[in-house]
């Protein structure tokens, strides 16, 4: 760490991304020496405390990434440290351990929709001080709620009205429906099956468990590593069938893409999972270079503010999901390119959820809200984070309603 930070402390290009950074370079500044050697590693862990591994200052800011020699990479230095210091000396804690066991959660708030919903709505005062005092979730933080039919229910009778497919002369996609889509906005998945189908594309989906991404910033690299394994066994029986893989938010396209590989390289089947995963939205892009492709043909006249989500800016794919739109006739589109300051638990938690306030404030204010405004991003965190903080600086009563940008297409196709 010290190596990295040293490097970091005579660049400082990434003092405005988040608070790791002007927390290191204080600490460096107040030493005795005003150098890194006088500064004691214990406080280190007041800089990882601080990282939602966004991945910006690896993407946008550092001049020392890989192939340059110094070869920094403070994200993945954050998940080591996090896995040495935290997870290898005492492990995660009973609480952590739920929480971030999304499937354990989902099912649970899914099965007790209405009651569950009751008890985390941020009006009811009483239950969430409870819940703050045992779980460490912050009072004020607006947590997703959870649909009573979530998408493995539904699916089958949704996958088996696909019609006019014909199953030789098109393409086929598996789709990963991820936890949040599962448990909490099976809308999206709905949306996602009607775009595809619209374009001749035969779809299935599949959700054999959670890609790891909580575990991930956690630190708990093991436990993740043999998620991987698990799930890629099973995608690639779909991949050898001739299928591509799609995922429906950014952070688990992320994973299927590049971290898996990261934490087992040699894996025949993470590799092969990676070579055949797009995202949603850069899926349906590669469709619209088709003359063949259907266009939007309702007029939605909305304002979107489309915030890019820091995990799609990992991807290095692109801005897909403005180009996406392009096929929906009649919107304007005001594309929002900073961090929403969410980071998964890191918006929810009651130690840094003023930071991911204070982060979230730079993005929402150039929400620019009128009645026919929406919020709309690949993250439904980064999403619903936003609404919550527009709301706040505008003093608004009513949350915007939030989109993934594949619902904003789907709705602006006919159902004929």
């Amino acid at each position: 760490m010290r190596r990295v930070f040293d490097v970091c402390h005579s660049c400082r290009r990434c003092f405005n991304l988040c608070d790791s950074f002007p927390r290191l370079f204080d600490l460096i500044d107040e030493s005795e020496s005003g150098e890194l050697d006088s500064v004691d590693s214990s406080s280190f862990s007041k800089v990882e405390e601080s990282c939602t591994l966004c991945d910006l200052c690896f993407l946008s800011k550092c001049p020392y990434v890989p192939p340059h020699e110094f070869n920094i990479d403070f994200p993945h230095l954050i998940l080591r440290y996090r896995y040495v210091e935290k997870i290898k000396k005492s492990g995660l804690s009973i609480i952590n351990r739920i929480i971030l066991n999304t499937d354990l959660t989902g099912k649970i708030g899914s099965y007790y929709a209405p009651f569950i919903n009751w008890i985390f709505s941020k009006k009811n005062i009483l239950t969430r001080k409870i819940i703050e005092f045992f779980t460490g979730i912050h009072r004020n933080a607006r947590l997703p709620k959870f649909n009573f039919r979530p998408f493995e229910k539904i699916k089958k009778k949704t996958i088996y009205k696909q019609q006019n497919i014909d199953l030789s002369n098109s393409r086929k996609v598996v789709i990963y429906t991820t936890c949040y889509v599962n448990y909490n906005l099976p809308d999206v998945a709905l949306a996602a099956l009607k775009v595809l189908n619209k374009n001749n594309v035969y779809v299935e989906f599949i959700y054999p468990e959670c890609c790891g991404m909580p575990k991930l910033e956690a630190g708990d690299l093991q436990s993740v590593t043999e998620k991987a394994k698990r799930i890629s066994k099973k995608l690639v029986s779909w991949i050898d069938k001739g299928y591509e893989i799609l995922t429906l938010t950014p952070s688990c396209g992320l994973m299927f893409k590049s971290e898996w590989k990261l934490l087992d390289p040699e894996n025949e089947n993470i590799l092969k999972v990676a070579n055949a995963t797009k995202d949603i939205c850069e899926y349906v892009v590669e469709l619209t270079k088709d003359e063949s492709f259907i266009t939007g043909s309702q007029n939605l006249e909305k304002n979107i503010a489309l915030h890019i989500a820091c995990h799609t800016k990992a991807q290095n794919i692109g801005i897909k999901s403005a180009e996406m739109l392009k096929a929906v006739p009649n919107i304007k589109i005001n594309i929002i390119d900073k961090c929403s300051g969410h980071g998964g638990s890191f918006g929810v938690k009651k130690d840094t959820y003023p930071l991911a306030k204070k982060y979230g404030k730079m993005a929402a204010r150039k929400i620019s809200i009128s009645d026919d405004t929406i919020i709309a991003s690949e993250c439904p965190l980064a999403a619903q984070h936003l609404s919550e903080t527009n709301a706040e600086i505008n003093s608004n009563k009513n949350y915007t309603k939030t989109y993934h940008p594949i619902e904003i297409l789907a709705e602006s196709y006919t159902d004929e």
